[in-house]
C-alpha cells in the first residue's frame, strides 16, 4: 500500500511540474511568407534592386567614358593631367567595387526595413496566443533560439548569485 501511495504521489508531482511549463514552436518565416503583404514587400525589394542597378550602370558608363577619353587623349596630356585622370578613374573603380560589396548588405537592410512591421504583427499575434493558451516558452522552429520565455523561469539572476556577482555593483560600474 505504501508503494502505491508513493507511486501516486510521484505521478501527481510529475503532472504538477509538467503543468507548470508549456512550450511551443513558431516558424515566423513561414508565417511571413504566407502574409499577403509580402507581395508588396517583394515588389518594393525589386524596385529598390532596379534602382540600385540603374545607379551602378550609370557609374559604369561614366567610368567607361573616362577610360575612353583618357586612352584617346593620353598622349597629349601633361604628366599632371594624366595623373589626375588616372586618379579619377581609380576612384570610380573603387566606387564600383565598393558598391558591389555593399549591395547585398543594402538589400538586406531594405528587406529588414520592409518586413519589420510584418514581424511586429506576427509578434503581437504570438503574444495573444501565448496569453490565451498559457505558454511559458516558444522556440523558433528553424533554430535553437527562444522566441519567448516567461521571465518566471529565467534563472540568470540565480546563477549570478551563485557566482557571487552582485548586479547592483555591475550596473553602477556602467
Amino acid at each position: 500500500m505504501k508503494k502505491i501511495s508513493l507511486l501516486i504521489a510521484f505521478v501527481f508531482i510529475g503532472h504538477i511540474v509538467n503543468a507548470q511549463t508549456k512550450t511551443g514552436t513558431i516558424d515566423a518565416d513561414y508565417i511571413l511568407a504566407q502574409m499577403p503583404a509580402m507581395e508588396e514587400v517583394n515588389l518594393g525589394l525589386q524596385d529598390y534592386n532596379t534602382e540600385m542597378q540603374e545607379d551602378l550602370q550609370e557609374t559604369i558608363k561614366e567610368y567607361e567614358s573616362l577610360v575612353e577619353v583618357y586612352q584617346k587623349d593620353r598622349e597629349t596630356l601633361t604628366e599632371e593631367e594624366r595623373a589626375e585622370k588616372e586618379n579619377e578613374i581609380i576612384g570610380l573603380e573603387n566606387d564600383i567595387k565598393g558598391f558591389r560589396q555593399r549591395a547585398s548588405v543594402m538589400m538586406q537592410m531594405r528587406k529588414n526595413e520592409l518586413t519589420k512591421p510584418l514581424y511586429d504583427e506576427i509578434n503581437q499575434a504570438m503574444q495573444q496566443v501565448i496569453q490565451e493558451d498559457g505558454y511559458t516558452q516558444i522556440f523558433h522552429a528553424n533554430g535553437n533560439s527562444l522566441a519567448f520565455a516567461d521571465e518566471r523561469y529565467d534563472i540568470t539572476e540565480k546563477v549570478l548569485e551563485k557566482l557571487g556577482i552582485d548586479l547592483s555593483d555591475v550596473q553602477e560600474e556602467e
